[in-house]
Formats: structure tokens, sequence, C-alpha cells
């Protein structure tokens, strides 16, 4: 993005939403935030951009400014947990994309999505899995209906198990942190039963990379950013070392990953960060 942008993220004080916005600043663009910290930090603050806090139902009124792009990825993003808590996920998820489009919609600039690659596990089935894995393949849907209807600019892009500095664990936390965090403690890693289900690993950074380059050159569905590599979450807790225990299997654990790159690679993007070097570096601090 060559020219000085107006940039509004959501989601902008998660775990990749900082880091994108951290870039975007870099590159000198003017960047704002709308972030209601379900799972966002104030930690996560980067300096140059402006934070404005609020659920994403309510951006009409929060973001006055016509941005020249949107970056929209301040959704739930937790399966299993999802099945715990689905009015949470409707709610910010459902009720607050509906807001999100609408808000497109009005500005009529382009908006990058951050769907779920969730809907491609299981031959199709994963999207059925879990509230989080149906409302993200709705509001793909959504978006690329409202493009159609209103003649709107936009891109979908599909993550792939991202990690990297910064991330959570806990509940709402990824795999790679949870493991981390578990082997800094001196604790058994845990793994779902069967730990054969597959999954793929892409760094932050690569993922920062993949969203600038879409949200410059990419239109359309299927941008799909992930690692060339596929692990077994077995495979990935052996990497870490130490002692493993198993858990029972659990409603939603998709068994299969799906990547398909193609159309951003035709962009020029690859995932450059392997999974092996960062645990490597990490894992013992």
């Amino acid at each position: 993005m060559a020219t000085q942008k107006l940039i509004l993220v959501t989601g902008g004080a998660g775990f990749i939403g900082s880091h994108l916005c951290e870039r975007l600043v870099k590159e000198g663009h003017q960047v704002i935030s709308l972030d209601n910290y379900f799972t966002g930090s104030r930690e996560n603050h980067k300096e140059g951009v402006e934070y404005r806090e609020g659920h994403t139902k309510d951006i009409a009124t929060l973001i006055p400014e016509t941005p020249d792009l949107i970056f929209h990825l301040g959704e739930y993003s937790r399966v299993e947990k999802s099945l715990e808590e689905p009015n949470v996920v409707l709610d910010l998820n459902s009720r607050g994309t509906q807001a999100v489009v609408e808000f497109w919609r009005n500005k009529g600039v382009k908006l990058v999505y951050a769907g779920s690659s969730t809907k491609f596990a299981d031959g199709g089935l994963g999207r059925d899995g879990s509230p989080y894995a149906w409302s993200k393949a709705t509001n793909s849907e959504l978006v690329r209906n409202y493009a159609e209807w209103y003649g709107l600019p936009y891109a979908i892009t599909y993550f792939y198990n991202v990690y990297g500095p910064g991330e959570r664990a806990g509940a709402y936390g990824t795999v790679i942190e949870i493991f981390r965090q578990k082997v800094l403690a001196g604790l058994p890693i845990t793994v779902t039963a069967p730990g054969t289900q597959r999954r793929i690993f892409t760094h932050v950074d690569d993922i920062v990379d993949g969203l600038i380059l879409v949200g410059e050159k990419g239109e359309g569905d299927e941008f799909g950013l992930g690692a060339d590599a596929e692990f077994s979450v077995l495979e990935v807790a052996e990497l870490f070392g130490g002692n493993i225990e198993m858990l029972p299997e659990r409603v939603g654990n998709r068994m299969t990953a799906k990547l398909d790159t193609t159309k951003s690679h035709a962009l020029g993007w690859r995932a450059s960060r392997a999974l092996s070097d960062y645990i490597t570096t990490t894992r013992h601090g």
C-alpha cells in the first residue's frame, strides 16, 4: 500500500489484529482499532494506533469516519469453547458482523474479512461442527452476497492456526501457546484424543504479510493463508518434548485440515516461517 490510507481494523487489540495494526502504522497509514476487549488486551496496544472500545454492532456510531479499507478480524474465534456459550458467539459473530457489513455497504469501501478454515475441514462437514464454525461459514457467505448484491469490493482470507509472539493461553488461547506454557510450568502437555487430528500452523508475521497483500491486490473469496507443512496435534506436542497426557475426545474437534493457497500464491504470498524453529527458540522461555 504505497499511499497513506485511513484503515479500520476490528479486533485490533487482539493477537493477530495487534500485529496487523503495528505493521500498518510502520507503513505510514492512519489506523483505527475497534475492539470490545473480550479477548483483546490493552497490553497489545501499539504506538500510533487510535483505539476505540466497543462492540462491532455499534460500529456506525463508534466510527463516523469513512476509512479507505476495513480489516474485519473482530470476532469470536475458539472452536470447542463456542459449544459452551453459543449466545456469546451469535452476539459477537452474527449480530456484530451484520452491523459491519451494513457499515461496509454504507461506506462503499473495500472489506477484507477473516473467514475460518474450519468450513473446509472433514470434507466440508466442519462448517457445522460448532457454533463458531457455523457462524464463520455463514458470515463468509454474507460478505460474498453483500458484495454481489451491492457491487462492493472485498476479499475473504482463511487463517490456519496462527502462532507467534503475543499469543494467549487459557480457555480462549491458541494451542501452541497453551503447550508452551505447560512446558514452561513443568506440566504435562494435554492432547485431546485421538491426537491424530491434522492441523496447519502459520506464523503471525506470515499472516500479516498475507493480509496486507490481499488488502492491496486481492479480490474475491478463498485466499488461504497457511504454511505448507501439516502436523498432527500429537506431533506438535512431541516437538515441545516432555510428558504428554491424553484427554477424552471432544465434540466439534475436526480431524482433517484442508488448505488451498492457490489465490494467495498467485498474488506472490507464501509462508516463510517454520513451526519447528519457533518451538525450538521459545519453549524454554
